[in-house]
């Protein structure tokens, strides 16, 4: 028991800070965005956030913590929850409905679904990625930068160098100089000197939203082999071999597998095959036809690399180490855990070949 007068020293905690740290790396995610940015009326949902589960269904987590887990809600429960008025439908349970069915909660996907849907953000909300998250797409981006540096500049200009070279123009305290290459620029692309900022916002963006994506399924593709591996140890075990139903299901959730990270990493060679093309004869009526293709594509890569991203957290969760955990539990994880939700993403992907668009 405490000696009474003393008085234990207590930590200060900046939970402001916390909130727009732990809100934007919501932001630079697949599968998690932060209720704060829309308009809510429930106070009670200001910390909370929607995910996408193991079973890549949605839900609204209340609270996550190593120790004790991920407290989740279904969005149907929140009436109950919240004691909202059962003779008509609360507002928020009508914004929180449409935020369910999207398939992914990256960014760009949100942009799309959330203006098809009807579905306002606050006023002070940008969906971007983060400062940090862009720096480490930066070796993504000089692929896609780099050609429009030099085909507008060439290789003899050694003040051009990167991408934020160029966006550096407008801040050039050398008025003359800036407007030259600018119009150098203009006159590249055929569009007005006017314009030339927003084709650059448009260029990066998008090039950007391709390099998210592309870091997204590198990052997970070392579990995914993992994982891929750990089949043979199922499919070998004296235990294991002989269930009819469990060879089945390894079977088809390989090749899920296997099948979806093949047919996106196809769309990105489709896609650097087209914007190669672009590049060797630029100009803005490419570009945006371009463009036009990689955003059609946004919300079937977001939601497949979501769910792909949300299978092999909670696999390397549970199995670290390939040599822990034995055959007998990776199994239960697959037929209770691992196999729900595979066929949206299957769908999802076999929905829009890709040769439909490139062929127009």
């Amino acid at each position: 028991m405490a000696k009474k007068g003393v008085r234990f020293p207590t930590i200060e905690r900046d939970y402001e800070a916390e909130d727009r740290i732990r809100v934007q790396e919501d932001m630079d995610s697949l599968y998690a965005v932060p209720l704060s940015i829309l308009p809510l009326e429930t106070k009670g949902l200001s910390r909370a956030r929607m995910v996408k589960n193991v079973k890549l269904q949605s839900a609204i987590e209340v609270f996550a913590d190593k120790e004790t887990g991920s407290g989740q809600l279904d969005v149907e429960d929140l009436p109950a929850e919240f004691d909202w008025p059962e003779d008509k439908t609360h507002p928020d349970l009508v914004i929180l409905r449409k935020l369910a069915v999207l398939s992914s909660y990256d960014i760009y996907s949100l942009r799309i679904t959330l203006r098809e849907h009807g579905i306002p953000v606050n006023d002070d909300v940008a969906l971007k990625l983060s400062d940090e998250k862009q720096a480490e797409l930066g070796g993504y981006m000089r692929s896609f930068t780099m050609p429009l540096i030099m085909q507008i500049y060439g290789s003899d200009d050694v003040s051009i160098q990167s991408f934020q070279d160029v966006i550096g123009l407008f801040k050039d305290p050398d008025v003359r100089k800036a407007r030259e290459k600018l119009q150098q620029m203009a006159d590249k692309l055929q569009i007005d000197l006017m314009e030339v900022p927003r084709f650059l916002e448009d260029y990066g963006d998008i090039f950007l939203s391709l390099s998210y994506y592309r870091n997204s399924l590198d990052a997970i593709m070392p579990v995914v082999n993992e994982f891929l591996d750990s089949m043979e140890g199922i499919r070998s075990n004296w235990q294991l071999r002989n269930d009819v139903a469990l060879m089945k299901t390894c079977k088809v959730v390989e090749n899920t597998v296997n099948g979806t990270c093949a047919s996106i990493s196809g769309r990105f060679e489709d896609f650097n095959k087209a914007s190669k093309t672009m590049w060797n004869n630029l100009d803005a009526e490419r570009f945006q036809a371009v463009k036009n293709m990689i955003e059609s594509y946004h919300t079937t890569i977001g939601g497949v690399l979501c769910g792909l991203t949300v299978k092999m957290i909670h696999w390397k969760r549970l199995f670290p180490d390939p040599n822990l955990g034995g055959p007998v539990r990776r199994s239960e994880f697959i037929m209770s855990e691992m196999k729900q939700g595979l066929d949206r993403m299957r769908d999802l992907e076999q929905a829009k070949p890709i040769m439909s668009v490139l062929g127009n």
